[in-house]
């Protein structure tokens, strides 16, 4: 009961003042929040590194921006999208864009393009493999005799009876050590496998007749042997002949820079007799001396990637391919990807026709369980996953009907490339009419010098432009200087196919005027810094978390975000630095001309002061001929 002159019920003049202190607090807690929004926010800049089929979280996590916003930008975009959902690189790229940051491909992890892929191995997992050897050289100078006397050696030695099957490539055992051929028909193939990317031979063994001595295709052959950058082994045939004269081949060799170790060379010269067999055994301890020299190694105990050597396709067998395995060991029941096709390997087979469930490092196999029939020179690699190897192979399949004549890199000189990293190298492939012109051009090439460029001359030989020719240039990545010859309408077309410029003249000072200029270009370009604005700073304004931003009037030229510039105070430079951000208003700006204001901050520099004259400088590229 309430005490007499008490009220129980609160004063009205009570409630009111309640009231107004809540209404003040909600006032100030939305004054907070919306000062807060007002407030420029400094966002970090993160690049898009883009994996194939990444997410959005995945995305968000890269740059560091929130899901909500992602997923915001992705509707505005008209894509509709969950967090776990997987983004194509193209929407990924215009999703960079609206944020402002830089967008690049991760190739190092981009299975569509698996060639580019390098995987390190542990050095402590390596293990010595068998070489892979080719066997090149000049039609009946007994190339096709040496691989029958190998082969023949072989099966003599194995308790199976004879070759079931031809795979293309065969193994032999010498001092319980195995050494890989690979029978192809010439340095043709040899040449069209290496202009795929498919470096698959070890060494090279250059067979020359000692009756004949060099020949135009064995000269062929050490081109296309130099181009690879292998090693060769120099196996001088037909020693049993009466009119065999070894150190002929050697003197004519030599003039072709490849110099016996008897003559203090670097080259092994074994003299032979491939009908006989003789020396044939001294031939393989020389190739596996050379082995062990270059110590070839490989991983095994990882999934396999390799080339594949031959493809057909067998009425009764479906699509079949010989692959040979450059890393890792292939097993059946494995998946994996083929140029633009895929497969699981149903069948295995090695180079005996025996049916076998794995396959190690440089060994070559014949498989079964393709989708479609592969070219020679393809990568292959094991990826244990059906439908990302379904997936990856119709992506693929789809980029190769997109590419035409036109998207290919064409090898010119117009469109010669620069590389940063090392000396620019213009190759040539010199053709002629005749031995005295193909010379003099030579030697006139070779005088050419301009620094900071280096020239080369894979082959200058004397005839028309042929198909072999296109196909060295291409795996070398040279242009065919045809001089006083034609060439041919099937060589034009595989030449345009190919991508290779054929040059044709017939005045030598034209020629080297072209050559010198192509290498000029070829020039990592000089740059200088040129003044391109100047502004005067009118108000400061300190964020901590930006910084101090000056308000300025651009007076002159014009401001560019990451221009460089120079901070004067009473004339004098008292720093010098990059323009870090430039807003017109509260939008980010990539450029401000002359008349306009805006605000911008200096990379690690924040004692701007009002009054200080900004002059602004880009870089930009000087003719050489200006220097």
């Amino acid at each position: 009961m309430a005490k007499k002159g008490y009220s129980t019920q609160p004063k009205k003049s009570d409630l009111k003042a309640k009231e107004n202190s809540k209404n003040n607090k909600r006032q100030a807690h939305n004054n907070m929040v919306e000062n807060r929004q007002k407030k420029p926010q400094f966002v970090p800049k993160f690049p898009l590194i883009y994996v194939d089929g990444m997410t959005v979280s995945e995305i968000s996590e890269v740059t560091k921006r929130s899901i909500p916003d992602i997923i915001k930008e992705l509707m505005k975009l008209g894509v509709l999208a969950s967090q776990n959902q997987s983004i194509d690189s193209d929407t990924a790229e215009l999703l960079a864009d609206a944020f402002g940051i830089e967008f690049k491909i991760d190739e190092s992890k981009d299975l569509t393009n698996f060639e580019k892929i390098e995987i390190e191995d542990d050095p402590k997992d390596l293990v010595s493999r068998p070489p892979v050897v080719t066997i090149m050289g000049h039609v009946d100078h007994g190339k096709t005799t040496l691989l029958d006397t190998i082969r023949s050696s072989r099966i003599a030695s194995t308790e199976a009876g004879g070759i079931t099957q031809a795979i293309g490539a065969y193994q032999v055992k010498r001092n319980d050590k195995l050494i890989t051929f690979i029978d192809t028909p010439g340095h043709a193939a040899f040449t069209e496998m290496r202009a795929r990317g498919a470096q698959v031979t070890d060494i090279v063994v250059l067979v020359v007749a000692a009756d004949d001595g060099v020949m135009p295709q064995t000269k062929e052959a050490i081109d296309h042997a130099n181009a690879s950058k292998c090693p060769i082994i120099v196996a001088v045939n037909k020693c049993d002949k009466a009119q065999a004269n070894p150190d002929r081949c050697m003197q004519e060799l030599s003039e072709l820079g490849i110099l016996p170790e008897d003559w203090g060379g670097d080259v092994p010269f074994v003299k032979i007799s491939a009908l006989r067999g003789t020396n044939v055994p001294l031939l393989l301890d020389t190739i596996q001396l050379v082995a062990e020299m270059e110590e070839y190694k490989a991983n095994p105990n990882r999934e396999a990637i390799g080339y594949v050597i031959e493809s057909k396709l067998d009425k009764n067998k479906g699509p079949q391919a010989t692959l040979l395995i450059k890393n890792g060991t292939l097993h059946v029941s494995d998946y994996l990807m083929v140029g633009n096709t895929w497969g699981k390997i149903k069948a295995m087979y090695d180079d005996m026709g025996r049916l076998v469930k794995e396959a190690g490092p440089s060994t070559p196999v014949s498989i079964m369980g393709l989708q479609d029939v592969p070219q020679a020179g393809d990568k292959f690699m094991v990826l244990n996953d059906e439908r990302k190897v379904r997936k990856i192979a119709e992506a693929r399949k789809e980029k190769s009907k997109l590419k035409s004549i036109e998207s290919k890199t064409i090898i010119s000189l117009d469109s010669y490339s620069r590389d940063k990293d090392e000396t620019p190298e213009l190759k040539l492939l010199v053709k002629a009419d005749t031995s005295g012109s193909a010379e003099a051009l030579k030697a006139s090439l070779e005088k050419l010098s301009v620094e900071g460029a280096k020239l080369s001359i894979i082959r200058a030989s004397v005839g028309q432009v042929t198909e072999n020719d296109v196909l060295l240039a291409q795996a070398s990545k040279a242009v065919v200087i045809a001089f006083n010859v034609a060439s041919l309408s099937n060589v034009k077309d595989l030449a345009k196919l190919k991508g290779i410029e054929i040059r044709n003249y017939n005045i030598i000072y034209k020629c080297l005027e072209d050559i010198e200029a192509a290498m000029k270009g070829m020039l990592s370009p000089v740059y200088e810094d040129v003044n391109c604005g100047e502004a005067r700073v009118l108000e400061v304004y300190k964020a901590s978390k930006v910084g101090t931003i000056a308000g300025c009037m651009v007076d002159s030229g014009f401001v560019r975000r990451g221009a460089m510039v120079q901070v004067l105070r009473d004339g004098v430079q008292v720093y010098k630095s990059t323009v870090s951000s430039l807003k017109r208003y509260k939008d980010d700006a990539k450029e401000v001309k002359a008349g306009f204001d805006c605000g911008l901050t200096i990379t690690n520099y924040n004692d701007i002061k009002i009054g200080d004259v900004l002059i602004f400088s880009i870089t930009e590229e000087v003719s050489q001929d200006e220097n």
